[in-house]
């Protein structure tokens, strides 16, 4: 079953109706109109087709969110080939084990990271272009060069108008998109986003998200991420909105400097923003004596929650309806001081795999602690005798799961059962409401403070290969990443090493991992341990059990 609404449809009818109107900016940089988007992404077909790009071909891409970003993801998808966006975190290796593993034939890089690659390293790639400038970086094809002034001749003498506007149909059911999850060999999975999965989230933000033509969006989480892709990017843009491109993922400081120049209507965000507004503004401020004895007055303690709501508002621009987060849980005490001062804000709930919505609510309906209910393009079950009161796993089912992961009918078979439920990892409830409430994961994968998914195992596998390590296992602490190692004793007996000489040892073994993993997954400590790990009977290191010391 698909949705009766076209993904590519979404574009050509708001370019046609949005002609004059601005649709992206790179902050304090460029803007383009509907019009120029329109005619840029014609460009780019005309050049697809004289690279013998084919639909379905993969065109793999990588740099900072700006104005070019959106141009190529655009371009491609609406061409029928398929987009690989990779972040920017990923390692050289990473990178070029993606792209090789995708298949990718056209890669677009921004200069500074084609530094870090070897071209010669990937495989399938015809040609590297400049995310920059859209020059040739890179290309076995000598026609290249000239496919590009070609490109340039034929739209100088052929001209697009609102009504000459059109984009080849691309049926629904054709995959979109591959985002992968981790980039280490080995671990990859590349999840398969189909046409629908992007236009089923996209039909319900158009429907549930207050936002009009010519309102203004801050786009600042990462496009490869598919959070910031389609809530930053996607559906604004079917909305005739007009998106500003942040670049790298930028400061709090600036994020609210951006706020206040631009004054955005609705503001997607990972939870860490508004944390760090209470943490560091309203905290210290609450926890002053004199605040502590007026906020015992009723009427004086609504005062002082009005001022900070007011002072909120304005460091967020003053013109927003509602903030929307994703990507990690927010921290129970600043949820619970927003909610008495009621700030227009939910929580939503997501994954890649969904493209990635699954739960959301607005911030008058919701109930505290959770995350929304089940949207209406997905059903949802607990895996549990009585879901309102006993913990189990959250199952969904609908237009957007993914097709799968690429090239790993096992890893799908796992995630998707012959029903076709998707099994998220998520444990949790649903209250009276029907809002969901996440309690925890099944699974090991731990969700970085930005939103980033991060499997320890991949991070494992690395350390297990240092010297003087015999086995080790990542967790988290107080938001950290720390690594609990048990040596090889009996090699460091045989070196003589005494436990001075294995602190240093493991402190270089640490500097060594960290230079090869991006910032969001570098470990912040070894932690020696005097034994081996408790194991079950087939040798499996009994993970639960270390996790939830972790936590304590």
């Amino acid at each position: 079953m698909m949705i009766k609404q076209n993904f590519v449809e979404y574009y050509e009818n708001s370019i046609k109706h949005n002609w004059e109107l601005p649709a992206l900016s790179n902050y304090q940089g460029e803007t383009l109109t509907y019009a120029q988007v329109g005619l840029k992404i014609k460009k780019f077909h005309y050049l697809l087709k004289k690279n013998d790009i084919k639909k379905g071909d993969k065109i793999a891409l990588i740099g900072k969110n700006n104005c070019n970003w959106a141009i190529v993801y655009l371009a491609t998808v609406t061409y029928g080939a398929v987009i690989v966006p990779l972040l920017q975190d990923f390692s050289k290796k990473d990178i070029h084990h993606i792209i090789n593993h995708s298949e990718s034939k056209l890669l677009f890089i921004s200069d500074q990271i084609f530094q870090k690659i070897d071209a010669n390293e990937i495989k399938d790639v015809e040609t590297i272009l400049s995310l920059d400038n859209y020059s040739i970086l890179f290309s076995k094809n000598k026609n290249a060069d000239a496919n590009l002034i070609e490109a340039e001749e034929y739209f100088s003498k052929n001209k697009i108008t609102p009504s000459n506007f059109k984009l080849k149909k691309v049926d629904n059911k054709e995959l979109l998109g591959i985002l992968y999850t981790s980039g280490t060999s080995g671990f990859s999975k590349g999840v398969m986003l189909s046409h629908n999965n992007l236009a089923a989230n996209i039909h319900y933000a158009r429907h549930n998200f207050i936002v009009h033509r010519g309102y203004k969006i801050v786009s600042f989480l990462p496009l490869a991420h598919a959070y910031g892709c389609a809530f930053e990017f996607l559906w604004p843009l079917t909305k005739g909105c007009h998106v500003t491109f942040l670049g790298k993922i930028p400061s709090p400081n600036i994020i609210t400097k951006a706020f206040k120049e631009i004054k955005p209507r609705i503001i997607l965000s990972v939870p860490l923003i508004l944390e760090k507004v209470y943490k560091t503004k309203i905290k210290p401020v609450l926890q002053t004596k004199k605040i502590k004895i007026l906020t015992k007055i009723p009427f004086v303690k609504q005062i002082i929650y009005k001022k900070f709501l007011h002072s909120i508002k304005e460091a967020f621009g003053g013109n927003f309806a509602e903030v929307v987060l994703g990507g990690a849980a927010l921290n129970k005490e600043a949820e619970i001081f927003f909610h008495k001062i009621k700030l227009p804000y939910s929580v939503g709930y997501g994954m890649t795999e969904c493209a990635p919505l699954v739960s959301y609510t607005p911030w008058n309906k919701t109930s505290i602690f959770s995350t929304g209910r089940i949207i209406d393009t997905l059903e949802l079950k607990i895996d549990s005798d009585d879901p309102y009161n006993t913990v189990g796993e959250i199952l969904v089912k609908g237009e957007n799961v993914m097709i799968g992961y690429y090239k790993n009918e096992e890893a799908t078979a796992k995630a998707i059962d012959k029903d076709g439920w998707l099994h998220t990892g998520d444990l949790g409830l649903i209250d009276k409401n029907n809002c969901i409430h996440i309690k925890g994961r099944s699974k090991s994968m731990i969700l970085g403070s930005s939103g980033q998914n991060i499997y320890p195992e991949e991070i494992e596998a690395k350390i297990n290969s240092l010297p003087f390590v015999n086995e080790c296992l990542v967790v988290e602490k107080t938001g950290k990443l720390h690594a609990l190692i048990v040596p090889d004793y009996d090699f460091i007996e045989e070196k003589g090493i005494d436990s001075e000489g294995l602190e240093f040892e493991m402190i270089n073994n640490r500097n060594i991992l960290n230079q090869d993993l991006p910032n969001y997954m570098k470990i912040s400590k070894f932690e020696i341990q005097k034994k081996e790990f408790e194991k079950t009977p087939k040798k499996s290191i009994k993970r639960f059990l270390y996790t939830i010391l972790s936590n304590n």
